[in-house]
């Protein structure tokens, strides 16, 4: 039997681990590691939007936040809207992402999240949460924030966006959130020719930090983006 997107995105998350270099003062958490619950109510989302074998198109973000997929196991997305939109909840945890937030929006103006994720698939060129020592504790920390962190992580995210495209992903675009995130991107690009294009999208977090006056006008660039090569009458 063929399998599924769903089973196949399960599948490379059951197998998630990051045994590689890391530069002192940095860690990587296996979200589906600390929680039980996480491997469960992520493989009840897929099975959910992901029961087929569609060809999707493929947003990249840049790796998951403690918060947000680093508890759910999904991408964007917190407990409040995995249960409030994808109707899957979470007895572990409570968490609210500001990512999330703009996302949801973003998708419900798209046609909801049954329509979306039938076109669209996420997920992160690392696909697991990295934290940084401080004098206040651990925090998040997003790959290229240290030189030499990026470098230690890099033939690991090349594999897992390769590991990603297989899973039958459109490759002749790509929709990269966060202009840093798109130059980390294409160096990785340049160096495995994982896509011919490069689209880059404001990242969700930065629009509701900053930009959450003209929020409505992101939502539009993200749909007209995603969207483009339909019919202008659709």
């Amino acid at each position: 039997m063929n399998k599924t997107f769903a089973d196949q995105v399960i599948e490379f998350n059951k197998n998630l681990s990051y045994s590689g270099e890391l530069p002192e003062g940095f860690q990587v958490m296996n979200p589906y590691l600390d929680n039980p619950e996480t491997m469960i109510v992520m493989q009840k989302f897929y099975n959910k939007y992901y029961n087929d074998s569609n060809q999707r198109k493929f947003i990249i973000g840049i790796n998951p936040s403690r918060h947000g997929a680093g508890v759910t196991g999904v991408p964007f997305t917190d407990t409040k809207r995995l249960e409030s939109i994808c109707g899957i909840k979470m007895e572990s945890a409570r968490t609210h992402e500001v990512s999330s937030v703009f996302m949801y929006d973003m998708i419900a103006d798209y046609g909801g999240a049954d329509l979306f994720y039938k076109d669209i698939y996420i997920n992160s060129p690392f696909p697991l949460a990295i934290v940084r020592q401080t004098k206040n504790g651990w925090l998040n920390a997003n790959y290229y924030d240290d030189k030499g962190l990026f470098e230690s992580v890099k033939p690991f995210m090349i594999e897992s966006l390769k590991k990603h495209i297989s899973l039958n992903i459109d490759t002749s675009e790509v929709f990269i959130l966060g202009k840093k995130n798109a130059d980390f991107i294409s160096k990785l690009n340049k160096e495995a020719q994982l896509f011919e294009r490069m689209t880059v999208l404001e990242h969700p977090r930065y629009i509701q930090q900053y930009k959450s006056k003209e929020k409505q006008l992101y939502i539009d660039k993200y749909i007209l983006a995603l969207k483009k090569e339909e019919s202008p009458n659709h």
